[in-house]
């Protein structure tokens, strides 16, 4: 019997071989390799600053050191717990709540028989993806601002007193999820759409010959076929779970609603950009990219455990 070594020579003819064979796969993903690696990657190494006091004058490699001072000034902070409660509270409000609209939403879609329809229907919900933060936050405060807002006027002429969604504590949250829901649900459908789509029709046939109704279908045919594709979403969402952006918060919040609407990023743009205490905000959000990172991995691992689906 012949044994074939498998030397250093013969791994790099296969290299070359394999990338002379994908060159055109590869030149199609080097824009998006070259994309993280400039805007993702590189910028990494700013993290030190975490560990600096910071001069933006002295550099990265000029700074002092300073260890962890910041990271012990953020966890004595009299903002740490209220933190960290408004960034939980919006992300499980906004997962609780928002994610399975789409997967809803595609499940109705592709129950619709007229092409048409469903194409209009479609088109229509993906518009709200496309509008920017700012006229968003524009739309919400014509129809809920408490002085001249669509909603409070119609309430006026019931005779109902105003009610300020925007500047109430007990409000926000709601207004800040079920504007969240409006905006993406149908962009995050599309997904689900791609994996119906994806199962076999055959299957719908012989469950349909079986005397299957069309909700038992979907419970035992659709669900099961786009279960990996809403797993492999839920740990990425959950993997984010502490990541709370903070440009339509800021957009929202004023100072009366400070108390629920305040959270890690918003805390971070105010210490950084707004106060230029730069350490001090790059080690905030070092803390937060590494509770989101603890919480990919795990959630990761228990899936793949679980159901078999994971990222890795």
């Amino acid at each position: 019997m012949t044994v074939q070594k498998n030397n250093p020579l013969s791994r790099r003819q296969n290299l070359w071989r394999n990338l002379k064979r994908d060159r055109m796969l590869i030149l199609l993903a080097l824009p998006a390799v070259l994309y993280f690696a400039v805007f993702h990657y590189l910028p990494m190494i700013g993290t030190v600053i975490a560990f600096q006091n910071f001069r933006p004058g002295a550099g990265l490699f000029s700074s002092s050191w300073v260890g962890i001072r910041w990271f012990k000034e953020f966890f004595s902070s009299i903002f740490f717990s209220r933190l960290l409660v408004n960034t939980f509270l919006l992300s499980f409000y906004m997962l609780i709540f928002a994610f399975p609209v789409p997967i809803i939403f595609a499940l109705m879609l592709c129950e619709v028989k007229d092409g048409l329809f469903r194409r209009t229907i479609q088109a229509i919900s993906f518009l709200p993806h496309f509008i920017s933060l700012v006229v968003v936050v524009g739309i919400l405060q014509n129809f809920l601002s408490i002085s001249d807002g669509v909603i409070n006027q119609f309430r006026g002429f019931l005779g109902f007193k105003a009610i300020g969604f925007l500047d109430d504590p007990g409000y926000f949250r709601m207004v800040y999820v079920v504007s969240g829901i409006w905006q993406e649900f149908g962009w995050n459908s599309i997904v689900y759409i791609a994996a119906i789509a994806g199962i076999s029709p055959q299957l719908y046939e012989a469950a349909r010959i079986d005397g299957c109704s069309r909700f038992r279908q979907m419970i035992h045919i659709t669900l099961p076929g786009i279960m990996p594709a809403a797993v492999t979403l839920l740990i990425l969402h959950l993997g984010k779970m502490m990541s709370v952006g903070f440009e339509k918060i800021i957009l929202m919040y004023s100072p009366s609603t400070y108390s629920v609407a305040d959270v890690l990023s918003t805390y971070v743009y105010r210490r950084g950009i707004v106060d230029m205490q730069f350490s001090y905000a790059g080690a905030v959000d070092l803390f937060n990219s590494v509770i989101n990172l603890v919480l990919l991995l795990a959630v990761n691992r228990i899936s793949r455990r679980r159901t078999g689906v994971g990222l890795f």
